[in-house]
């Protein structure tokens, strides 16, 4: 199916099921407590409209990604499209419409988050003309019991 037959809107928690199937079925997508429902309904509410899923013309869920943003800088996490509908340019429009919609917030630039195992992603995100930023590592340090 090519891109332009498939509608994009904006993900709901009501998506939650479908879209975690496709999350689960998604290689180097790492998923964990972050992305429970409870989770996901907290970030849907904390940026509206942002996060999009897309639909064939008969309404089955085939692509997702989540989106938000701190004030300063957009973030997406998750993008994920149906395996059997890969390399036709879905994942392109979805990232395309999350760069609109936060430009539209006033967020001049976008972080990613990759596995550094991950050379599929790697490959799609270089290939899209984004930056490899070596100069930076993540640190993490859970919340509980601090």
């Amino acid at each position: 199916m090519p891109p332009a037959a498939c509608i994009l809107r904006a993900l709901t928690i009501d998506d939650y099921d479908p879209v975690r199937r496709l999350w689960d079925e998604s290689e180097g997508i790492g998923l964990n407590e972050s992305d429970t429902r409870d989770a996901i309904a907290r970030f849907l509410t904390r940026n509206p409209d942002l996060s999009l899923v897309a639909l064939t013309p008969a309404g089955e869920i085939i692509g997702a990604v989540l989106c938000g943003h701190d004030g300063r800088r957009g973030y997406l996490h998750h993008l994920a499209v149906n395996r059997s509908l890969r390399c036709q340019g879905l994942g392109r429009k979805l990232v395309q419409e999350c760069l609109r919609r936060l430009r539209a917030h006033g967020v001049p630039k976008c972080n990613i988050f990759l596995y550094a195992t991950n050379e599929a992603g790697r490959a799609f995100w270089v290939r899209e003309g984004w930056a490899l930023r070596e100069d930076l590592v993540v640190v993490q340090h859970g919340t509980a019991g601090c």
